[in-house]
């Protein structure tokens, strides 16, 4: 009788052996193996976006501007302050400035406006410094006369 008792109770150690494994396989994969797989996905989609004048530091900490990207090869060509140097795609650590985006419709948009004006730009600031000179001249004026 006391035998079937020492039985049952390995029976019971069994499953929560089996319990903390699971539990154990579980706490490994979200601390471990999950955050480094959404780090390999972020590096990816970062080299995906890559671009000519994007400022890059490699792997081993030289800081440059991309000029070339070959992706038959899978090389990068860096301008290191006039040094063109290639490297593997893989070398590339982190982009810490995008190339700026060309920005020439505001740019039209401005000299359109400038162009239809009748006036022009120089003109228009010096008519609105003697606007603005004659307010203050009609304000020292009024408390010229408010004093007397």
């Amino acid at each position: 009788m006391l035998g079937n008792f020492v039985i049952a109770a390995g029976g019971a150690s069994q499953y929560s052996t089996i319990i903390i494994l699971v539990i154990f396989l579980a706490l490994m994969y979200f601390l471990m193996l999950r955050p480094q797989q959404k780090q390999q996905k972020k590096h990816k989609d970062m080299m995906s976006e890559l671009k000519k004048g994007d400022h890059v530091v490699t792997i081993g900490r030289l800081h440059g501007v991309i000029d070339e990207i070959n992706d038959a090869d899978k090389t990068v060509t860096l301008d290191c302050d006039g040094i063109y140097l290639v490297f593997d795609l893989r070398a590339i650590s982190t982009v810490t400035a995008q190339a700026p985006a060309a920005v020439t419709a505001p740019v039209a948009a401005a000299t359109s406006e400038a162009a239809s004006d009748d006036k022009p730009a120089e003109s228009a600031a010096d008519d609105s410094a003697d606007t603005a000179d004659s307010a203050a001249a009609d304000d020292s004026a009024d408390k010229d006369d408010a004093a007397k």
